[in-house]
């Protein structure tokens, strides 16, 4: 077999039926030059039947990790990937047809192109949860911070190898709970690398926004964007409105005497604050 033009890299634990969807739109892509490697971090076999439905329609490989942390898997399934461009939808994301499409013509037409993002889809339609940039073109230490998000990063292959793939010292399953995305991506510019952001480049995932699990995860989530500011945010002008804006939302919110909101703003300011001042945050 040649060697497949993508590698999707799927990092799963307590889906199975969000998994098979997600497989039914790779399907749907309609391209026969993907391989799908999913990283099992299951301590049972509930993706064994999910995956055998697959089994002669899609190239499949089951890894299994026995730790629950994300970057972990993913890094695992960087090392066995064989696509030239590679991408880590989550397990509960769908692409829309023709994705892949549109990504395989971005490289083709720039060979000196290392990563490709877009934004967030909502189910709902529009946009999902984030700030987004509304033009495309390049990413900068700058800008990145509204124009990446994990499951909507196609990087080239050895690229992501070169940088060690994903710190794992973050993201789901760590302290640092997010924008492991955004520090890679930082550190693929500052290695010299392109990367630019498309925001017609679009895959769906559900909105969580102001949920109770979306409190109950924003101070290590928070945490995870402030250890990625001080890596990488080229000046006061780029961090500070990032610990503005939770102190609005906070004043907001207690306006309108929205007890979850306060809460999550104030546990995404506090984790923001605490993941900004550790000293471990540099790489």
């Amino acid at each position: 077999m040649a060697e497949p033009r993508f590698s999707l890299i799927v990092a799963t634990r307590g889906r199975d039926a969000d998994l098979g969807a997600l497989l039914d739109s790779l399907r749907a892509q309609g391209r026969d030059d993907l391989e799908v490697i999913v990283v099992d971090q299951n301590a049972d076999d509930r993706l064994v039947p999910i995956l055998a439905r697959f089994a002669d329609r899609l190239p499949v490989t089951h890894l299994r990790s026995d730790r629950a942390h994300a970057n972990r898997a993913r890094n695992l399934g960087l090392a066995e990937a064989q696509g030239a461009i590679v991408a880590f939808p989550d397990d509960d994301c769908l692409l829309p047809p023709g994705v892949l499409d549109r990504v395989d013509a971005a490289f083709a037409a720039d060979p000196t192109l290392a990563v490709l993002t877009g934004p967030a889809a909502s189910p709902a339609g529009g946009l999902g949860s984030g700030r987004w940039r509304t033009e495309g073109g390049p990413i900068t230490l700058a800008n990145l911070w509204t124009s990446v998000i994990e499951f909507n990063l196609f990087l080239r292959r050895d690229v992501a190898r070169a940088l060690g793939g994903f710190d794992e010292r973050m993201g789901p399953g760590t302290d640092w709970g997010s924008a492991e995305g955004n520090d890679l991506v930082a550190r693929a510019i500052r290695a010299g690398h392109r990367a630019r952001y498309d925001p017609a480049l679009r895959i769906v995932h559900p909105d969580k926004r102001l949920t109770p699990v979306a409190v109950e995860r924003a101070r290590v989530y928070g945490a995870g964007l402030g250890v990625a500011l001080r890596r990488h945010a080229p000046g006061i002008g780029v961090w500070l409105p990032f610990f503005v804006r939770p102190l609005g939302g906070m004043m907001l919110a207690a306006l309108r005497r929205d007890r979850l909101g306060v809460a999550y703003y104030l546990a995404t300011l506090r984790g923001r604050l605490a993941g900004f001042r550790t000293r471990e945050a540099r790489p």
